[in-house]
């Protein structure tokens, strides 16, 4: 059985990578073709968009695994029962359930390399491409409203950890790839969502910590007794407060300050992913980014599906290659091998597809997030067990 186990081995695994690499290339191809429109605009030329293409090839790798595994399993079992290899291997006792067994081996490595391609490396390229594409071009990064990046931020006294005082809008309107903000507004306000300050600054950027540096700020202080400076009392060193409203210093006050230490919960990772596509990042950057948004009380379906997703994706490896089995049991009368790699092309575009409708229809539907990610194996699961059952008694 070790010999057997071997044999499958060898053979699936070169028929999944063959098919894995002629994925990769096509799909590289389309994104090498929408990209040669800004060839030549700024500073971006073939090369950049080359290295671009290359460094989102293993996100892709993630997505089409699963896909690969089907159509290259099929293949395989396809070849065997041609020639007559899997009906050998049938009459020397080798039954469904074992050939269900040596399968589910040989899934646990494409189902690990899958985890470490969306876990550990496309958590890497994927923004180190963007930085390319936007370092070549001369760009900054933005958020999809014209005003900038928006996010919101939990306000705590006496540190991170200390009890919730108030909450705080984050605006920037660029965000430069090495990370520092530009044009940064800070709207603060109490617990009862009363303002409480504005913070301008020209820039910003991130010193550890939780604490971000601000440059040229300018502090507009309304009225709170926990906030405000004593009337009368002089302005600290460095510092110049100016009364919008003559002497009422207790109504709104301004300062100028050069730099301002500000302790936030926003790090430049929680912006990274706030602007990435969930399907880009992994299950970690996930869960935190789902945490800071429940936090502060902000939509987190859409991030809660992805999260599962991550998770369940590669596992649906196993489902797809037991839905390929059935084909080594299919003589070639009814069907060459061309016609099953079709018929098996046509299943994984079709797993694409209701994994995709799925997501979404858990999104306006307000399912739960798991089984939202789960469904689709789910489905597939069933067939290829019906499958299983209508072979073994045709």
């Amino acid at each position: 059985m070790k010999i057997l186990q071997r044999y499958f081995l060898v053979n699936i695994s070169q028929a999944v990578v063959f098919v894995l690499v002629a994925l990769l290339g096509l799909i590289a191809f389309m994104d090498l073709t929408s990209e040669l429109p800004a060839v030549g605009k700024g500073g971006y030329m073939m090369q950049h968009a080359v290295l671009y293409v290359l460094l989102l090839v293993p996100g892709h790798v993630y997505e089409v695994m699963p896909v690969a595994a089907l159509i290259g399993t099929i293949y395989t079992l396809a070849q065997f029962a041609q020639s007559s290899e899997f009906t050998i291997m049938r009459a020397s006792s080798m039954s469904t359930r074992m050939a269900a067994a040596m399968l589910a081996k040989i899934g646990i490595m494409f189902v690990v390399i899958t985890f470490i391609f969306g876990e550990l490396i496309t958590p890497r390229t994927a923004p180190l491409a963007e930085r390319v594409r936007l370092s070549a071009k001369g760009a900054t990064l933005s958020a999809e409203f014209r005003s900038g990046m928006w996010t919101k931020d939990t306000v705590h006294s006496g540190g991170p950890r200390g009890p919730v005082t108030g909450s705080r809008f984050f605006n920037a309107r660029q965000i430069r790839p090495d990370g520092r903000l530009v044009d940064v507004r800070l709207y603060e306000f109490d617990t009862n969502m009363r303002m409480r300050s504005l913070i301008t600054a020209a820039g910003a950027s991130f010193s550890g910590n939780g604490t971000w540096r601000l440059d040229d700020v300018t502090e507009t202080l309304f009225t709170n007794s926990r906030t405000l400076p004593v009337p009368g009392a002089p302005a600290p060193r460095g510092q110049t407060i100016q009364s919008t409203f003559g002497q009422d210093t207790s109504a709104v006050a301004t300062r100028k300050l050069a730099h301002l230490d500000l302790v936030s919960e926003i790090t430049p990772k929680i912006l990274s992913v706030s602007r990435s596509d969930p399907e880009r990042m992994s299950a970690n950057e996930l869960a935190v980014y789902t945490r800071h948004l429940a936090e502060n009380r902000q939509e987190t379906e859409r991030f809660k599906i992805a999260f599962w997703k991550k998770l369940v994706d590669p596992l649906s490896i196993f489902v797809l290659m037991a839905l390929a089995l059935p084909f080594g049991y299919l003589h070639t009368r009814s069907g060459g091998i061309s016609l099953k790699i079709f018929v098996g092309i046509m299943i994984g575009v079709s797993f694409l597809l209701i994994n995709a409708l799925f997501s979404h229809i858990g999104m306006l539907s307000t399912w739960p997030a798991f089984l939202t990610a789960v469904a689709p194996s789910l489905l597939f699961l069933m067939l290829a067990i019906g499958a299983l059952r209508w072979v073994e008694r045709h």
